[in-house]
Formats: C-alpha cells, sequence, structure tokens
C-alpha cells in the first residue's frame, strides 16, 4: 500500500521566502516525460546524506532542491554550500531561504576539507548564498575553504561557484588569488528578465566579473550558466553567448528552470530536448571549450567529468595552435 505525500507549496513559500509571501500564486505545471526523475533509493545517498550532516554542512543539493540529487549523491557527489543556508537576495527562481544569515562559522572550512577527504572526491564544487551583509561578500571564506581543501586533500580539484560581489571592492581577487582550478559564476538568464528574475544583481556586472577572473589568472577554467523555460527568446540566448564568449568563458551550462513553489516565478515553458541540442550545437560553433545543455543540466551536474574534459578540450587547442 502506498501513500500519497502532499506537500503545501504555499506553506513552503512563506516559511523560507516571507517576501514572497504576497504574490499571487503560480500555479505548477506537470513536468513532461523528459525532465522526471526517481527518487533516491540508493543506500550510497544515504551514506552521504549522513555524511553531511556529520559535519554540519549545507548542500545547495538540498537547499535548491536540486531534481539530480538522487543520481550524484548515489555517486558520492555533493555540491556543498558554505556561509550558511541564508541568502540576503531574492531571486525569484531560487529555492534557497532569505532572511539576514548567522555570523560566519570559522570552522567551516575544516569541515568542508575533512568531509571531501573522507568522501575521497577527485572534484569538489562549492557554493555560496549570497553575503551582502558582510564586508568582503565572504570571499575571505571562500579562500580559507579552498586552501582547506588543498591542506585535507591536495590531489582534489576545486570548482567554486561564487555569487556576484556586488560593490565588494577587492573581493574577486581574494578569491581569484586563493586558485581555484574552475572559477562558475552563472548569469542566470537573458538581460531583459534580470528585473524580474534576479532583480538584486547586474547583468554587465556578472559578466565582467567573469571577465576579470581570466584577466587576473588566464589559467583558471570560466564557466557560467543559464536557465532557458522562463519566457527569453532564442535570439536572446544566442547573444548571452557571444557576450561569454567575449569575456573568454570556456564552459557553458543551459538546463531548463523548475518552478519551486507556487510563489516563485512561473515556467514559460518546458524546452524540448531538441531545442536544447539545438543550444549545445550552437555555443560549440561560438568556441566554447565544453557545453552541457539539456533539461536536467544543472551549473555542478557531472563536475568531476566535465572537468576533465575540460582539461583534454584545452589541451588540444593548444595542441593544434
Amino acid at each position: 500500500m502506498s501513500t500519497r505525500v502532499e506537500i503545501d507549496h504555499r506553506r513552503i513559500g512563506a516559511e523560507r521566502h516571507p517576501e514572497k509571501a504576497g504574490r499571487p500564486d503560480n500555479p505548477i505545471q506537470r513536468k513532461p516525460a523528459w525532465i522526471r526523475v526517481k527518487a533516491p533509493t540508493s543506500p550510497i545517498y544515504r551514506e552521504t546524506q549522513a555524511l553531511m550532516r556529520a559535519n554540519n554542512l549545507v548542500t545547495v543539493c538540498e537547499e535548491a532542491a536540486c531534481p539530480n540529487i538522487g543520481e550524484c549523491w548515489s555517486q558520492r557527489h555533493a555540491t556543498m554550500m558554505i556561509m550558511g543556508d541564508t541568502c540576503t537576495r531574492a531571486c525569484s527562481f531560487c529555492n534557497v531561504a532569505t532572511g539576514m544569515p548567522k555570523a560566519l562559522d570559522t570552522d567551516e572550512p575544516r569541515r568542508v576539507g575533512d568531509a571531501v577527504a573522507k568522501l575521497g572526491l577527485r572534484h569538489v564544487v562549492i557554493t555560496s548564498v549570497d553575503r551582502d551583509d558582510l564586508a568582503d561578500g565572504g570571499a575571505l571564506h571562500f579562500a580559507h575553504t579552498i586552501r582547506a581543501i588543498r591542506d585535507a586533500a591536495p590531489d582534489t580539484t576545486i570548482e567554486i561557484l561564487t555569487p556576484d560581489f556586488l560593490r565588494k571592492e577587492g573581493a574577486l581577487e581574494i578569491v581569484v588569488d586563493a586558485k581555484p582550478d574552475v572559477f562558475n559564476h552563472n548569469l542566470e538568464t537573458v538581460p531583459a528578465l534580470y528585473p524580474s528574475i534576479r532583480p538584486g544583481a547586474r547583468y554587465y556586472h556578472s559578466l565582467r566579473l567573469l571577465d576579470r577572473v581570466k584577466q587576473r589568472d588566464p589559467s583558471i577554467f570560466t564557466k557560467s550558466g543559464i536557465m532557458v523555460g522562463l519566457g527569453e527568446k532564442r535570439i536572446e540566448v544566442l547573444q548571452v553567448m557571444d557576450d561569454l564568449r567575449s569575456a573568454e568563458v570556456d564552459f557553458l551550462t543551459i538546463g531548463q528552470y523548475l518552478q519551486p513553489t507556487v510563489k516563485h516565478a512561473a515556467i514559460d515553458r518546458f524546452v524540448t530536448p531538441e531545442e536544447f541540442d539545438d543550444y549545445a550545437q550552437a555555443a560549440r560553433g561560438k568556441g566554447f571549450l565544453l557545453v552541457s545543455a539539456t533539461p536536467l543540466t544543472r551549473s555542478s551536474y557531472h563536475a568531476d567529468r566535465d572537468f576533465a574534459a575540460l582539461r583534454d578540450a584545452r589541451h588540444a587547442k593548444l595542441k593544434a595552435a
């Protein structure tokens, strides 16, 4: 006998996103067959979950309700989210809780390093909430975390997915000088949708951030991603690709936006797998070293495998030059 669990999306939205509580409901659409995933059942999934709990670590996999959590955690892949579970921004697409965060946990970098070592990760992704309340936006905490991972697991390659450090002078340089292997910062959507989807951010600031990473340290791979299905036009997506290539970004990810609750931005449409294939072909033609464009693509999806492909692609390009 099975039991169906009813989820009250209004209650969840009000608890995690009080700033959205007064918004009108956007009904959640039924997902097409190509975007449905099975519930996680693997014993390794449970082991990964237990390790995160034991080390008092937050993961974006859970906080952002990622659809790939079952697959990734069953392979001991988890994207750790540092600096707490509460974000100072209120993007209309994001399921991470919003509000005033707690003080930084200075022991967190050590615990992250220990967890990476215990999981035996070849590649790890570290992201964070936005911390507009901090003078450096959390840049030094990122640097401490990178160095703690290097100490605990020196063979592990490190990918970071950072906030935009808007109006945080010198923050980017602190993070870049800690020498992550991949610097990821997502544009999230096309410029025309920023006022409704990412109102606290600035498209050209984010673009310039990625450009400055390459200027300061060309050896670091740069990466960015967008969601589709929010109402963007194909020509706008192609322009984002051109903008990212002008900033010498190496890796582009494109995935389907999925609406977390009725209080979040509505899905305009479900983009078909064929359209994702078209985007991937266009992006490769524009010169990205690597492209991942599928309905279930997320910033950290298959990150370890993709990092190996990035290195191979760079090597092949240098060899051909």
